[in-house]
């Protein structure tokens, strides 16, 4: 195989992959259970003593000083910034945009539809729970509204494991496909973290926001994919009109 040939030649999958709605339903149930029991378990306030000893993991001394150096709690709120609405919500533009670009109507759609749907779906679990947020230490970081679910978590699972599951369709290597989607695990399960270093989210809210978004972004793969492909086949003309090119998908 040569693999130095120029980038003019390299070509996508006639294509492209997609995680069967089988194995998506399967995973997306086993987060949803995870997150059920920890919301059985909030609601009974069962989980005093695994939160108060997550949040103060991160601190030391009788003043619970956050671990580390000014540069170091620096970092961690650019960090959870990519969980936050603005970096988010422009990554996920991005992504969309290039999606057009390169003719995966499909996959745009519903990298489109399953963002936006998974932000209802976190805002309203966040007012039937109504969780305020943790006192047990001080916050390093801005932050309003209930505490439970995470919405950094939840929101940037959703947004970050969906684009992982649609740039995954411009690969034929099954080990490239998963390198994307650990990748996009890994960025949010780091977010989740950083939303305890700086004391605005009990461990337990992440955990379930983590679950939750990677909950979603697995369940609207499996059925909002036959709508989105519907929407995008139908919007087709305009879409060729707006974005012209040689590329088809």
């Amino acid at each position: 195989m040569d693999h130095n040939r120029p980038a003019e030649t390299i070509m996508l999958p006639p294509r492209g992959w997609r995680i069967t709605p089988r194995h998506a339903l399967i995973a997306a149930l086993v987060c949803w259970s995870g997150f059920a029991a920890i919301v059985t378990l909030v609601l009974g306030d069962r989980l005093g003593s695994f939160d108060r000893a997550g949040l103060q993991y991160f601190r030391t001394g009788p003043d619970a000083v956050p671990w580390g150096s000014p540069a170091l709690l620096e970092a961690v709120r650019d960090w959870t910034a990519l969980g936050g609405v603005l970096l988010r919500n422009l990554f996920a533009l991005i992504a969309i945009a290039a999606l057009l670009l390169i003719r995966l109507r499909r996959e745009a759609t519903l990298l489109a539809a399953t963002i936006l749907s998974g932000w209802v779906v976190s805002t309203l679990i966040k007012s039937l729970v109504g969780r305020p947020r943790p006192t047990i230490v001080s916050h390093l970081a801005e932050a309003g509204g209930s505490s439970f679910p995470s919405g950094h978590s939840f929101n940037s699972a959703v947004v970050y494991m969906g684009i992982a599951l649609a740039l995954a369709s411009l690969s034929a290597r099954r080990g490239a496909r998963w390198s994307m989607i650990a990748g996009a695990a890994l960025v949010t399960a780091l977010i989740a973290v950083s939303r305890v270093w700086l004391g605005v989210h009990y461990p337990s809210d992440v955990i379930a926001g983590w679950l939750g978004g990677t909950a979603w972004a697995l369940t609207a793969s499996a059925l909002l994919y036959r709508p989105a492909r519907q929407f995008a086949d139908a919007a087709a003309p305009a879409i060729e009109a707006a974005t012209p090119g040689e590329l088809t998908g």
